[in-house]
């Protein structure tokens, strides 16, 4: 018997054992998703026929992952979840090949004082904020240009430790602190965050900011992105040119409201790559995207959409991205949808090149897909998602 399969008949056994006790489980979950996707002008004026993407799907990333608690008494409980992300295409793992690139913590839970996890992790923009805006619903094809904002979710965090408070009154809030762990430089590469959302009825608002260093490096410059955040870079021209940024800030709000079978949201971000004498670039780059979206529950089993992004770029280089998306999702089951998503995009002004040290036409790039093309983009994807 090979390895894998000893492996997984183990990790088999262990979700019966731990669903047996009432004290304690352990649960099996996962997602797979993918979509035949048509891009015009993908690469230059080079058009692209193509099986999913290398991100794991269009309206939620490709994961399997296994997550349990055990109760400890007194409303506290021992939790833990390990995620990990993967092409549906080819298989290959995901999040820089890491066996738990989504996420891998442990933690405890409590029922009067809130949750504190420690591993790797989402940031509390993600938790808190992610939720409320179009991408919830359609993925990629609504997030911000380039996702230079994280809206789609491209970053997570090492070493953090986040802690989220109970809910009261429709109110919670979070914060998340990563450990650089570099000795003699406790800053060098940290992160932390901070997010608070109020839920009410059909009323949904929340806010949040995040930072994330880029360690120093002992050369005159650096050539890369590092630190314990991942980065908000999708392979696109939008943000490429700026991963030597001393840091990343970004702040975020959204609001959305639900009125019978329609859902709409707005949304606004400033995400600033700031530059430091080790950068390439010249100046701080910034980026405010405005957004908004309607959805419409055409039936129990049908939810369509259309969103609009702007994005205007000005620091180091000026650049402006108007995107327009369309989406249909249609449930055949509880587990397992079809859908449809397309957008448009065009880009004017000037970005840099990838390494930084050119200034460029900007290049459309939809979403977070990280295709770029010429100053305009199209694309059109029809998916199957299972979900178990």
């Amino acid at each position: 018997m090979k390895l894998s399969q000893r492996c997984l008949i183990s990790l088999t056994a262990f979700a019966a054992v731990g669903t047996a006790h009432a004290q304690s489980s352990v649960t099996l979950y996962g997602t797979i998703d993918t979509s035949l996707t048509y891009v015009h002008n993908a690469s230059g004026n080079q058009n692209l026929w193509a099986l999913g993407n290398s991100s794991g799907g269009d309206l939620s990333g490709t994961r399997w992952g296994i997550k349990g608690q055990e109760d400890l008494g007194a409303g506290l409980k021992a939790i833990f979840q390990l995620e990990n992300g993967f092409n549906p295409t080819t298989g290959a793992l995901g999040q820089g090949s890491r066996m738990f690139g989504r996420q891998a913590y442990v933690g405890l839970a409590s029922d009067n004082y809130g949750t504190l996890t420690l591993g790797r992790q989402y940031d509390p923009l993600v938790d808190l904020i992610q939720g409320i805006t179009a991408d919830n619903y359609f993925g990629s094809a609504f997030a911000t240009v380039g996702d230079v904002d994280n809206f789609d979710n491209s970053s997570r965090t090492n070493n953090a430790i986040k802690y989220l408070s109970p809910m009261y009154a429709g109110f919670q809030v979070e914060g998340m602190y990563a450990l650089g762990g570099v000795a003699g430089q406790t800053g060098a590469g940290q992160t932390w965050s901070v997010a608070a959302a109020y839920n009410n009825g059909p009323v949904s608002v929340a806010a949040g900011y995040f930072v994330a260093d880029n360690p120093s490096v002992a050369t005159a410059q650096r050539t890369t992105w590092g630190g314990t955040s991942d980065g908000t870079f999708d392979g696109s021209l939008v943000n490429l040119g700026y991963q030597t940024a001393k840091s990343i800030n970004i702040a975020r709000v959204a609001a959305q409201y639900v009125a019978g079978p329609f859902t709409f949201g707005l949304g606004y971000s400033n995400a600033q790559y700031k530059q430091d004498a080790q950068s390439v670039f010249a100046s701080t780059q910034k980026f405010n995207t405005g957004q908004g979206f309607l959805n419409y529950q055409a039936t129990q089993a049908l939810l369509v959409g259309v969103g609009y992004s702007y994005t205007k770029s000005s620091g180091n280089t000026s650049a402006t991205y108007h995107q327009v998306s369309l989406g249909a999702d249609y449930n055949l089951s509880k587990r397992t949808d079809v859908y449809l998503v397309g957008a448009y995009q065009h880009a004017s002004g000037e970005t840099l090149s990838a390494d930084g040290t050119a200034v460029v036409s900007a290049q459309a790039s939809i979403g977070s897909y990280g295709y770029g093309g010429t100053s305009t983009q199209e694309l059109v994807a029809l998916g199957l998602r299972h979900k178990f």
